[in-house]
């Protein structure tokens, strides 16, 4: 009977995602993986190659469709707002992907699958040009950056906030990070004024 080869990446994928949030990259053992999923260590290699290219595999798979359909809802300062609150819904739904993207930085020395992630990213900063008539490309690839890492952070840095802003509730703090993404838009609008003002 041939295998299930799709079942089989996808287990192993889900269960990589788990292992390298708990650990990062070079305290998540190839074996630790196999275990979790219930499937051959050799099934790793034979699909991916290398431990190096399963986690780009993992984190690609896991990133994929997180900023799809996070549109920039209407115009002005509270569009970005709004954007920044969706965003961490979508974290608050797979917290693992906070902590991969964090893993990523801390551990590698290049992105995984970079080009296709620039340009997820380009069409999200674009579409926030537009949405706040942002002067140009730059200072809106900065603003995102800025709200990305935001949000982001919120979800890597839990014992930061233990420590600053002790019993902070996840409500309390999603409202504050999109008063604060609202907050830096007119900032930015205001240290760059739009066109013809």
């Amino acid at each position: 009977m041939p295998r299930d080869t799709t079942s089989t990446r996808e287990r192993l994928l889900d269960a990589g995602g788990r292992q390298f949030a708990a650990t990062g990259f070079a305290g998540t053992s190839v074996d630790a993986v196999s275990r979790d999923a219930g499937v051959n260590k050799e099934r790793i290699y034979a699909y991916f190659g290398s431990k190096r290219r399963f986690f780009d595999h993992v984190l690609t798979h896991r990133l994929d469709g997180l900023l799809d359909g996070l549109d920039l809802d209407g115009h002005g300062e509270d569009a970005l707002g709004r954007w920044a609150g969706r965003l961490w819904d979508r974290y608050a739904a797979d917290p693992d992907v906070a902590r991969l993207l964090a893993w990523e930085s801390l551990e590698l020395d290049e992105p995984a699958a970079a080009v296709q992630r620039v340009s997820s990213c380009s069409e999200v900063a674009s579409h926030l040009r537009d949405a706040l008539a942002v002067p140009d490309d730059a200072s809106a690839r900065q603003l995102l950056l800025s709200v990305v890492m935001l949000v982001t952070s919120a979800w890597t840095l839990t014992a930061l906030t233990a420590l600053v802003a002790p019993g902070t509730a996840a409500a309390a703090r999603r409202t504050a990070v999109v008063e604060h993404a609202t907050a830096l838009a007119r900032a930015t609008l205001l240290v760059s004024p739009r066109p013809g003002r």
